[in-house]
């Protein structure tokens, strides 16, 4: 529950993003092949690991919850890729979407991206 709260006030209130969390952001997602932007809290979030860990797949991942400037670098994701919830997965620059988007991937040929 408190996840959907905060998912809404997210949404709806304008937050201030500094330079440097665009650029921390920006450079995570060009220095890492796989890179994720999770909560430590969320159950899509462990999926999403659950399965990348399962398939043996290299990722980076950021657990925004847990780090002071983890507000700030959800909204520049939100603003620059519109992705206002985590996980928010990214590979090789593009953003794949979220735990169902990258779920949707599993058995196709598209896997591993």
């Amino acid at each position: 529950m408190f996840n959907t709260l905060w998912n809404i006030f997210f949404a709806l209130v304008p937050l201030a993003i500094s330079p440097e969390a665009k650029a921390e952001v920006q450079k995570l997602i060009d220095s890492n092949t796989t890179m994720m932007f999770s909560k430590s809290y969320c159950p899509y979030c462990k999926a999403s690991k659950k399965l990348l860990n399962e398939t043996g797949v290299d990722y980076k991942v950021v657990e925004l919850d847990k780090i002071d400037k983890g507000l700030e670098m959800q909204g520049a994701i939100k603003e620059k890729w519109g992705q206002t919830t985590v996980p928010a997965i990214f590979f090789k620059g593009d953003l794949i979407g979220g735990n169902s988007d990258l779920q949707s991937l599993k058995n196709t040929p598209k896997w591993p991206f």
